[in-house]
This record gives C-alpha cells, structure tokens and sequence, in this order.
C-alpha cells in the first residue's frame, strides 16, 4: 500500500461522498466537521496548488499540503511548517512560498 498525502479539502470531499453512501464513523464524522471548519479551498484548487508548490525547491508532497492546509501569511509560518525538516529553509525559498499562497488568498 502507498503512502498519499491529501489536504483537508481533499478530505472533506471524500467524506461528503462518502457519507451520502454511508453512515460515517464517530472518528470520520469529527475529521469531516474538523475539514469543514478548516479547508480554505475547494479540493480542485488544493490538488493544482499542492503540485505548483512541488516544484518548489524543499518542498516535498507531505509538506506542500500542510502548507495548503495551513495557506501562512508569515514567515514565521512557514519556517514552522519545515521545524522539523533536518535542511534548513532559505529565506528565498520561504519568500517563493508566500509569493504562491499570496495567489490563492
């Protein structure tokens, strides 16, 4: 099985579906109130956003959707996003990102 990272809006999409099937679980009907509350854009928007971010020197999958989950203003933010990452985040690099999430707010 592959790892696949999603957004929220791609999970608030996935359980809208599924929930039209199904009863969701207690667990996936908090995730679904969680995303809805907190996806800042459409599940479209996400996916396209999360590749132009990609391409982005240091930004891996994982970390282009919490930055689409998350869409920071500062760069304190989006040096918290990369805290953990062992390469340290140029400040070209921080500014590129912000210049992407700028498009979409």
């Amino acid at each position: 099985m592959t790892e696949e990272h999603l957004t929220l809006a791609e999970i608030k999409e996935l359980l809208q579906k599924e929930q039209k099937i199904r009863e969701l679980t207690m667990e996936q009907k908090y995730a679904l109130e969680h995303s809805e509350k907190f996806a800042k854009l459409k599940a479209k928007e996400a996916k396209k956003f999360v590749k132009e971010l990609v391409k982005i020197e240091q930004v891996t999958e994982g970390i282009a959707c919490k930055l689409v989950d998350l869409m920071p203003r500062y760069p304190e933010e989006v040096r918290a996003v990369f805290s953990k990452e062992r390469a340290v985040t140029t400040e070209e690099t921080i500014k590129e990102i912000l210049d992407q999430v700028s498009k979409y707010l």
